[in-house]
């Protein structure tokens, strides 16, 4: 959800001269740079360009991106979670598949965690509840009866843990499921080639 946002103004957050000439290709880049997430989002084998799927300024960030952090994303799924790169290119995937509301919800716990005020606790966690843990929930993850109980249970006095066993069944079911088939995407496998030839 916050990951979203971010990514969105990243796309609009390009440094543009003032002049007409430059405000028009500034423009020009911001949509080739939309349409390429697009692509991604939809057909994963469709789209050669995989800098799309990179935060801040794509060419500069895949720059920055080694092939050797690319490979060790396969490493395990919390190093993957742990590079920022790699949960632009997760969530790309994840898109595919129809099934980025997982990761959605496993970043905003996370963020979640952070919260120190105690009113903002409280309105975050049924946020979040609502929107992926409740039946019927806009963006609801595929997790256990006894689990999304559990978690309906916590609402009543929300803490900082209060998700902990949903996003414990969520990250279980991406490790196991989802992760393993990423690694054997072809967009993964593109996103290490394309590594290699930039920085050859």
């Amino acid at each position: 959800m916050w990951q979203r946002s971010a990514l969105n103004r990243s796309l609009s957050d390009h440094p543009v001269g003032k002049d007409p000439q430059a405000m028009r290709t500034g423009q020009r880049q911001n949509k080739g740079m939309r349409t390429r997430l697009g692509c991604l989002s939809h057909k994963s084998d469709s789209c050669s360009d995989f800098t799309a799927i990179l935060p801040d300024k794509p060419n500069r960030a895949l720059k920055r991106l080694s092939t050797e952090e690319a490979t060790r994303w396969a490493d395990s799924f919390d190093v993957l979670l742990s590079h920022k790169y790699g949960v632009a290119a997760f969530r790309a995937f994840l898109k595919t598949e129809f099934s980025e509301e997982n990761l959605e919800f496993w970043l905003a716990c996370e963020e979640f965690k952070k919260t120190r005020s105690t009113a903002k606790l409280v309105s975050k966690a049924h946020r979040i509840f609502e929107e992926f843990v409740d039946v019927q929930a806009p963006r609801e993850v595929n997790i256990d009866f006894q689990t999304r109980e559990a978690t309906r249970k916590n609402m009543q006095e929300p803490s900082l843990t209060c998700f902990d066993q949903a996003q414990g069944k969520v990250h279980s079911l991406m490790e196991k499921d989802s992760y393993p088939r990423f690694l054997r995407s072809k967009m993964y496998l593109d996103l290490l080639s394309q590594s290699q030839r930039r920085l050859s």
